[in-house]
C-alpha cells in the first residue's frame, strides 16, 4: 500500500503540515521546518511559502485517529466453566 501525506496530530507547531511532510519524507520535521522558514525568509518566495504553507493546511487531510483499544472477545464469561 502507498504510503499517504496527513498532516500530523502528534508532531505539530501550528497544524501540523511540516510533522507531516518528515513523516512522509522518513526525514526529521525539525529539518522541514527549518528549511520552511530559510525558504519563508528569502525576500521573492515570502508570500509563496506561506500561501503555499496555508493551502497544505486546509488541503492535506488530517492524520486519522488510531484506535489504541485491543480487540477482546467477549463470548466466554469470566469464572465459566473452563475456569472451575
Amino acid at each position: 500500500m502507498p504510503k499517504k501525506l496527513y498532516r500530523s496530530r502528534a508532531d505539530r507547531k501550528l497544524s501540523g503540515v511540516c510533522g507531516g511532510l518528515g513523516d512522509f519524507l522518513n526525514i526529521d520535521p525539525t529539518i522541514v521546518r527549518v528549511v520552511f522558514v530559510i525558504v519563508a525568509l528569502i525576500p521573492g518566495l515570502n508570500p509563496v511559502s506561506l500561501i503555499g504553507y496555508l493551502l497544505m493546511a486546509v488541503i492535506i487531510p488530517e492524520e486519522p485517529v488510531a484506535d489504541d483499544f485491543d480487540v477482546v472477545d467477549v463470548s466466554e464469561e469470566p469464572g465459566g466453566a473452563d475456569n472451575q
